[in-house]
C-alpha cells in the first residue's frame, strides 16, 4: 500500500480523536511496529512539517513491539510483520488513550480501532468504534461515516 497515502491518513485521523488530557501535551508520539522504511520516512516528513493541535510530532520505529513504548505514545501501528504483536499491544493499550492503527485483514475485529485495507485498489480504511472505546478514545459521527465500519 502507498506509504504517502497511508502517512497522510494517519495524521488526518489525530483531528478525528479525542485524546486523554494527559495525551495532548508534550509531543506527539507516534510509533510504528514493524519495518516499512517508506511509511517511516513519509511519516518523519509529514511530522517535520506539521502539528497535532499545539503538538510537536515524534516518529519512533521498532522491528519488535515494547510496551515502554506505550506510555507516551498516542498512536501505535502494527505493520504486516508485527502482527503478531498487536493482541498484546491491544490488551496493554486498553483505557489508555492510544489509538492501534493495523494493516492486516481482520485485525479490526481483534482489537484494532483501524485498519487499512485495499478496496478496488484504492487505500481506505476499516473502523471499529467499539474498540476505540475500549482504548479510552472518543470520536464523532463524522468520522464513522469515512470509514468502512466494523463492529
Amino acid at each position: 500500500m502507498n506509504a504517502k497515502i497511508k502517512s497522510v491518513f494517519i495524521y488526518n485521523f489525530t483531528r478525528y480523536f479525542e485524546w486523554p488530557k494527559n495525551k495532548q501535551e508534550g509531543v506527539f508520539t507516534i510509533y510504528v511496529v514493524g519495518k516499512n522504511d517508506n511509511l517511516v520516512n513519509e511519516l518523519k516528513t509529514l511530522a517535520s512539517k506539521k502539528k497535532v493541535g499545539n503538538q510537536e510530532i515524534e516518529i519512533k520505529n521498532t522491528s519488535t513491539f515494547d510496551v515502554s513504548n506505550l506510555a507516551n505514545s498516542q498512536i501505535v501501528y502494527f505493520l504486516n510483520d508485527a502482527t503478531k504483536s498487536q493482541g498484546d499491544g491491544v490488551s496493554k493499550s486498553k483505557g489508555k488513550g492510544l489509538l492501534v492503527v493495523s494493516e492486516s485483514a481482520g485485525l479490526c475485529k481483534q482489537g484494532s480501532a483501524i485498519n487499512f485495507t485495499v478496496v478496488e485498489n484504492k487505500v481506505k480504511f476499516e473502523y471499529n468504534k467499539n474498540n476505540a472505546i475500549k482504548l479510552g478514545l472518543k470520536t464523532n459521527d463524522d468520522f464513522k461515516a469515512l470509514a468502512i465500519n466494523i463492529e
